[in-house]
């Protein structure tokens, strides 16, 4: 590893569907929104506006325990293609996303799965999907990337006294430091290289109750936020967005960009 990598992109994770499990990737296209088809679908209210409109996994964390993928299953097992995407973007439309429900099912994006995610919400839902051309960030809560290192997970671990699942916080790109002295609270205002992708961090990641919930078991324990508030002002992991598109991969390099 060279002595100027800041650090190593340990793992990639796209989230299709907006508070569903998402899926891990070996490599993948960063676009000017993000990564490709990241938070591209997602339930809405039509009677709200704004980010009030989108019904998640704090309104019903059942939503966690479905697992969205883009093109049928995981792009690391090669399901999604350059060409099926190509294909895609022809007619400015993402693959296709396929649902794992908790018992095993397979669903599609379609009112038979509306109907079921219904069950959960009071309000009346809808099914939104996002173009590839779409100019505004999909559904991604602010800026294109979220970044989290390792080394912050174990330091919070420490901190709230319980094993900590990465999971929680729904980080796209997940990086083991190259220098276990440093600190990502450096990056703020600066930009990054990741494979032959830019990005520019612009802020901290302020953390909701969203990161209460257990991941693998769905059970709420809040006093994983408080202990976020009051060691980190809520604050844990890093929003970047994207300077110049490019392709990322497992086992790049981060670098300061040039």
């Amino acid at each position: 590893m060279s002595v100027s990598t800041i650090g190593t992109i340990t793992t990639i994770r796209r989230y299709p569907v907006k508070s569903m499990a998402g899926e891990v990737l070996q490599s993948s296209r960063i676009e000017s929104y993000g990564l490709y088809g990241d938070r591209s679908h997602a339930f809405i209210d039509e009677t709200k506006e704004g980010w009030n409109r989108y019904f998640t996994a704090r309104n019903a964390s059942m939503l966690l325990g479905y697992q969205a993928s883009l093109g049928g299953v995981a792009e690391d097992e090669a399901a999604v293609s350059a060409k099926a995407e190509a294909s895609a973007e022809a007619a400015d439309k993402f693959p296709p996303v396929a649902v794992t429900a908790p018992d095993g099912r397979q669903l599609q994006w379609n009112e038979e799965l509306l109907q079921e995610i219904q069950q959960f919400a009071q309000p009346e839902l809808s099914l939104l999907e996002h173009k590839p051309s779409s100019p505004e960030l999909l559904a991604v809560d602010a800026s294109s990337i979220l970044i989290v290192t390792y080394k912050s997970v174990r330091k919070l671990e420490a901190l709230w006294g319980k094993p900590l699942d990465p999971l929680r916080f729904r980080a796209n790109l997940l990086v083991t430091l190259s220098d276990e002295d440093g600190d990502e609270d450096s990056w703020l205002g600066k930009r990054l290289t990741v494979g032959t992708a830019e990005l520019h961090v612009d802020e901290y990641c302020e953390r909701c109750s969203m990161i209460t919930i257990d991941p693998e078991t769905l059970e709420r324990d809040p006093s994983l936020l408080r202990k976020v508030n009051e060691e980190l002002n809520l604050s844990f992991g890093m929003y970047a967005s994207v300077v110049k598109p490019g392709h990322v991969k497992v086992g790049d390099g981060v670098y300061w960009a040039e």
